[in-house]
C-alpha cells in the first residue's frame, strides 16, 4: 500500500495541515493530541459544546452532524486536509458526494464511512459479500416485523438500534416477558431516534475480543487480541493479550484482514469477534479507535490512537512495542451534574498504574468519564490492579452555576 506523505506546516499557519474530527468524545481527544504531536492544526467538531476533544483542539465548532448543510459548510469552512469522523451518526452520504466530486479525504474513505455509520450495512456486507461467519440477525422497522424476527430466531437474542454506542438502546431477550420493554428502548436509545433495529440470535462463545487493525503505508499490522468485559453492551474493562489459540488468532485475523481491505483507507480499526474453541465469528467493525482499546495507553509504546495518527498523515509504523499484560477500567458517573473527582492519589498509588479523566462536561444519566489502567507481571494481576485503582476513584456530579 502506498500513501502520499504531507507536508506538515505550523498550526494557524497558512502552511497548516488541518484535520477536522467528526466527534470529539475521549477517544477523539487522544487522536487530537497525537496529531498535534506532528504539528497538526486540529479541528474538533460535535453536536454538544466542550466535548472532551474541543478541550485540546485548536478550533471547535458545535453543530447538528446529522444535518448535511451544516456539515457541508462546516467542511466548506474549514478546508480540512483530513476529515476524520469519530463517531457513526454523521451525515455520511455527504461525505460520499464530497469525496467523489470535490476531492475530500476521508479516514479510511467516506464509503467505509458509510457502510459502518449503522448496523445494517457492515453486517450485510461480512456476511452477504464478503461471506464472514456471523451470528442469525434480522432488520425490521415495524414491532410485528421485530415480533416475526424474534420468533424466527429464537430466545435468547439480542436487539440493537442500527445507529447506537455504549449499549444505548440494547436490550437482551432471554423471556417473553422482555419482548415488549425492549422495542420500547430501542426506539428511544438510538442517536437517530426511532426506526429500524436488528435483531441477532446469540452465538455459543466462549469469550469476546477486539482486534485492533491498523492499515497503513507498510501493509496491515495487528495489535494482540484484546479481551474485554460488557455490561449491559456497554464496555466496563479490557486487558490484552486475551489468551486464545494459535488457529482461532488466524481466523481472527483472516477476518479482520479481509473486512478491513474491503473497507479500504488507512488508520486503525477495531474489529470484534467472537471466539469459541478455534471458532471465530464477526461481529462488528469499527474504523476508528476502539473504546476497549483505551487498555493500548499503557501496555504498548504506540497507543492504539498513536498508531491511527500515524496511519492517516501516511508515517510509518515499524513496531507497535509491546509493554505486557495490561488492563483497563471504565469509570461510569450516574445521576445529573459536573463531575468532580478526588482519590487521584490513591488511584495512582501502585507502579504501572496510570489514569485518564475525559473532560466531559455534564452528566444527565450514566455516562463513562474516566479509565484506569495498570500494567503487572500477568492479565490477572493487571486487572486486579486497575479494579483496586477504579476503586479508589471517587465522583461527585455537582450543580453547574
Amino acid at each position: 500500500m502506498s500513501s502520499p506523505v504531507p507536508v506538515f506546516g505550523t498550526p494557524e499557519a497558512k502552511n497548516a495541515f488541518r484535520v477536522l474530527l467528526l466527534g470529539s468524545g475521549e477517544l477523539g481527544k487522544e487522536v487530537a493530541i497525537e496529531l498535534q504531536r506532528f504539528g497538526v492544526q486540529v479541528i474538533a467538531a460535535d453536536r454538544y459544546d466542550n466535548a472532551p476533544a474541543m478541550q485540546v483542539a485548536h478550533e471547535c465548532h458545535t453543530l447538528n452532524m446529522l444535518d448535511p448543510s451544516a456539515l457541508r459548510d462546516l467542511i466548506g469552512q474549514v478546508r480540512p486536509h483530513l476529515v476524520v469522523p469519530e463517531i457513526e451518526a454523521i451525515h455520511t452520504q455527504t461525505l460520499v458526494e464530497l469525496e467523489q466530486h470535490e476531492g475530500l479525504r476521508v479516514i479510511p474513505t467516506a464509503r467505509a464511512a458509510r457502510l459502518t455509520m449503522d448496523r445494517e450495512g457492515i453486517r450485510r456486507l461480512a456476511a452477504e459479500t464478503l461471506g464472514l461467519p456471523t451470528s442469525p440477525y434480522a432488520f425490521v422497522d415495524t414491532e410485528i416485523e421485530y415480533r416475526q424476527a424474534v420468533n424466527a430466531i429464537g430466545l435468547p437474542c439480542v436487539i440493537k438500534p442500527l445507529m447506537s454506542s455504549s449499549g444505548k438502546g440494547q436490550s437482551t431477550i432471554r423471556n417473553a416477558d422482555d419482548i415488549g420493554a425492549a422495542w420500547i428502548k430501542a426506539q428511544t436509545g438510538g442517536r437517530a431516534g426511532q426506526g429500524r433495529c436488528i435483531v441477532e440470535g446469540f452465538v455459543d462463545f466462549d469469550y469476546e475480543i477486539t482486534l485492533l487493525t491498523v492499515r497503513h503505508r507498510g501493509g496491515t499490522d495487528f495489535c494482540a487480541p484484546i479481551g474485554h468485559l460488557q455490561v449491559d453492551g456497554d464496555y466496563r474493562e479490557s486487558w490484552m493479550p486475551q489468551p486464545m489459540s494459535a488457529p482461532a488468532l488466524a481466523k481472527a485475523q483472516d477476518i479482520a484482514h479481509r473486512i478491513t481491505d474491503d473497507l479500504g483507507g488507512f488508520g486503525l480499526f477495531g474489529v470484534e469477534l467472537f471466539v469459541k474453541g478455534d471458532e471465530v465469528w464477526f461481529s462488528e467493525v469499527s474504523p476508528r479507535p476502539h473504546d476497549t482499546g483505551l487498555v493500548t495507553l499503557i501496555s504498548q509504546e504506540l497507543s492504539e490512537f498513536a498508531l491511527h495518527a500515524r496511519a492517516i498523515l501516511g508515517l510509518p509504523i515499524p513496531t507497535m512495542g509491546q509493554l505486557g499484560p495490561s488492563a483497563s477500567v471504565a469509570i461510569l458517573a450516574k445521576g445529573k451534574g459536573v463531575p468532580q473527582f478526588s482519590g487521584i492519589v490513591e488511584a495512582l498509588s501502585e507502579p504501572d498504574t496510570a489514569l485518564r479523566l475525559f473532560g466531559k462536561p455534564y452528566v444527565d444519566g450514566s455516562r463513562r468519564v474516566a479509565v484506569t489502567l495498570a500494567r503487572d507481571v500477568s492479565v490477572y494481576a493487571a486487572r486486579e490492579k486497575a479494579r483496586r485503582s477504579a476503586a479508589a476513584l471517587r465522583i461527585d456530579l455537582v450543580q453547574p452555576d
